[in-house]
């Protein structure tokens, strides 16, 4: 059981018991309406591929900066390949996080798709098996995501198979994140501010060390920390705009450790799932009544990941 957020079983929704399967979805919206946060157990991905994974990740942060660097992309904003130490910031802080990341994208996108929101993924040559499990551990999220979101197209009161087009293709994103040390006193920068999530959900594997919180409703911030065997899925603000905050995009961040484990790195390594660029993010007709009015204007998907990325200091 993770601590302050409810777990739940894939599995309970990928069978035919018609009293589980409602069980999971209702589970799961209310979840997503109350904290935003679940933990999920049989979600496809092997104890074997994330020890595995987990391994190649930390290869490569123990590589020198100079052959870092040399995969860090002019223009790709943080999208693929490497982005250095301090780059990124949470949305109206002036501090850059104190973390260094690696971003896999999407394998087959959109056959006809003419946009630039598919640079082509970075290989890191010094480490093939690096970029092997990347996109295992890329497509089995993937589709993890696709189930998470058919349970939820339910529970709104859409079509199940609603996100599928939408995903399918889509822009979504795995980043692997390197807190190093902290060697010197951080001032106001900590590992990752308090944020909320871009993209529609965001599916995280255990990370290595303790730190990230969830702020509940109570205005209190509360420790999560999944056992491995789990994954923890959280709303993100593409999906709090679509249901018009019927299900919440909650805050988040990843704190600093006590002083005596400064010396400590930590490693993680979420999915964002995002769905294609086209996608509207208008507010659904199921989400609004005259309790829940209309809260946010028209939008696409691929308009406002751009406008965040130029609010966390990855877009210019």
């Amino acid at each position: 059981m993770s601590i302050g957020i409810p777990s739940l079983d894939l599995a309970d929704f990928l069978n035919d018991d018609v009293v589980k399967r409602k069980a999971f979805v209702e589970s799961l919206g209310r979840a997503y309406e109350d904290i935003g946060f679940v933990a999920i157990r049989n979600h496809g991905l092997s104890d074997a591929l994330v020890a595995e994974l987990y391994r190649q990740v930390e290869a490569f942060f123990q590589l020198p900066e100079n052959i870092k660097r040399k995969y860090d992309l002019p223009g790709a904003a943080g999208q693929r390949g490497y982005t250095p130490f301090g780059r990124e910031h949470a949305k109206g802080k002036n501090a850059g996080d104190l973390k260094e990341f690696w971003q896999f994208g999407q394998y087959n996108p959109p056959v006809n798709d003419q946009s630039d929101d598919y640079p082509d993924n970075v290989e890191v040559e010094e480490l093939p098996e690096f970029n092997s499990m990347g996109r295992e551990a890329y497509q089995t999220l993937e589709q993890t995501g696709v189930h998470i979101l058919r349970a939820l197209a339910i529970y709104i009161g859409l079509d199940e198979n609603y996100f599928d087009g939408h995903v399918k293709g889509g822009n979504s994103i795995l980043r692997a994140i390197h807190y190093p040390p902290i060697t010197a006193e951080p001032g106001d920068a900590v590992r990752a501010a308090e944020h909320e999530d871009i993209n529609l959900i965001t599916l995280l594997m255990g990370a290595s060390a303790d730190g990230l919180q969830v702020l509940n409703r109570a205005g209190e911030w509360v420790s999560v920390t999944a056992l491995p065997e789990m994954i923890v899925v959280n709303v993100g603000d593409m999906l709090q705009r679509l249901t018009n905050n019927k299900l919440r995009s909650t805050t988040h961040r990843v704190i600093n450790p006590p002083k005596s484990q400064w010396s400590k790195p930590r490693f993680s390594i979420p999915f964002f799932l995002h769905p294609r660029s086209e996608m509207p993010l208008n507010c659904l007709p199921e989400c609004i009544s005259e309790n829940s009015p209309r809260v946010y204007d028209d939008t696409t998907a691929g308009q406002y990941l751009d406008e965040r990325l130029r609010e966390i200091g990855l877009k210019k």
